[in-house]
């Protein structure tokens, strides 16, 4: 079947998305093997499916529909203290102390004494990229990397009771700790790995749609790449749960709760789009999933809230959400565009102190995320509102992983 005999529909919600994003999302449903997508109100321009973008497939996997930074995530860990602490200098410093040495950011960053998590006792051996990677993998355990990447302190509030895996949070205010990453260099190299193994499969595919090459899950080589995809979901939990530990260790704090999920991603699920029930093979790349009840993270940017919320389950979004607010420029632009003056003024507003971060990553880089979560009313329902306060980024010139 050409691509032309088989499109689907995708509905798109938001109205500030660029025409290549959407050019790139009627690509992605043009394909042969595409049973259904959407878009999100963060979209903008990725590799082959745009960020933003969530397409379900029948017996198939895309790589580059799942991304370069597999399983990229965020955590969130609300504790006991309250965010006026926040203002205090010694705790700020405590803190800086913390985030500095408890994790690392940057390009091939790593420890010189690798920190220790009982995924290193997983099988490895589900792909030779994994094999070949694993010890880069321990060395970068519970590191952040770079790009959009960053470990944050802020004021976390909730104004109902809230139930998590056996832990309620009663309403009010709390200092909360907040990562997002993912599975490093490890998950880069299968990314890389099975992309070009699916280019070169021999798929009759347009210039728009070379990366868009899938594996069948039935071969060699899917069954390899799924394997190899879900072990660096593990491995990004861990490292979140490392960078968590670590840092919560540093100062003292245990958590009296925890909420995390994950994007760049394809999970097996099962949807009507059509045909009635049937198991699909639902990417996400930079979405968030949002089926009926579950909960998940959307932060904003550094001047700006994220929030805590549970799903509506739509199932013409195919139970997803955005996964952040969505750049608004691209990096090179960013970087031609703005200094560090442009950013003060909001930073100094939201009572942000930025470490260290590249100016590609400075608020006005982003979308409106009020906005962002308005054009998904419908699709999340908000519980909490994180404010960032104290910000670590992969400091100027460091080349984006994201």
């Amino acid at each position: 079947m050409s691509a032309a005999d088989h499109p689907v529909c995708f509905r798109q919600w938001g109205a500030d998305i660029d025409s290549a994003s959407i050019a790139q999302m009627r690509a992605a449903c043009s394909l042969p093997v595409a049973a259904a997508g959407a878009l999100m109100p963060d979209a903008h321009v990725g590799y082959g499916l745009p960020i933003g973008g969530v397409l379900a497939t029948r017996g198939a996997v895309i790589p580059y529909a799942v991304g370069v930074d597999i399983a990229c995530r965020v955590r969130l860990s609300v504790l006991g203290m309250a965010p006026e602490a926040l203002g205090h200098e010694h705790v700020r410093k405590q803190f800086r102390r913390a985030i500095e040495e408890e994790t690392r950011f940057g390009v091939g960053a790593e420890f010189s004494r690798p920190r220790q998590h009982a995924v290193l006792d997983r099988d490895w051996s589900v792909s030779p990229v994994t094999s070949r990677g694993k010890d880069k993998a321990w060395r970068q355990l519970g590191t952040s990397g770079s790009g959009n990447h960053f470990v944050e302190f802020g004021e976390f509030v909730i104004e109902r009771p809230l139930q998590s895996e056996g832990s309620a949070l009663a309403p009010g205010r709390y200092v909360a700790l907040l990562s997002h990453s993912g599975s490093r260099g490890t998950g880069a190299a299968v990314c890389d790995h099975y992309s070009k193994l699916a280019m070169n499969a021999g798929h009759s595919l347009s210039k728009d749609q070379a990366r868009l090459a899938w594996l069948e899950l039935s071969s060699q080589e899917g069954r390899e790449y799924w394997d190899a995809m879900n072990l660096m979901g593990e491995y990004a939990s861990a490292n979140h749960a490392v960078i968590h530990r670590e840092l919560l260790r540093a100062i003292g704090e245990k958590p009296l709760a925890t909420f995390e999920n994950h994007h760049n991603f394809a999970w097996k699920e099962t949807h009507d789009v059509g045909r009635g029930p049937e198991e699909l093979i639902v990417h996400r790349k930079g979405a968030t999933p949002a089926g009926k009840g579950v909960l998940g993270f959307i932060p904003g940017t550094m001047a700006s809230p994220g929030f805590l919320v549970r799903g509506k389950g739509l199932g013409a979004s195919l139970d997803s959400s955005s996964h952040g607010a969505g750049r608004a420029m691209s990096r090179t632009k960013a970087r031609d565009t703005y200094r560090w003056a442009h950013a003060k003024e909001a930073l100094t507003r939201a009572g942000v102190e930025v470490i260290s971060a590249g100016i590609d990553e400075a608020p006005m880089v982003y979308k409106d995320i009020h906005a962002v979560m308005r054009a998904q009313d419908e699709l999340v329902e908000i519980l909490g509102r994180f404010e960032p306060r104290l910000v670590k980024m992969a400091p100027e010139g460091e080349k984006a992983e994201d």
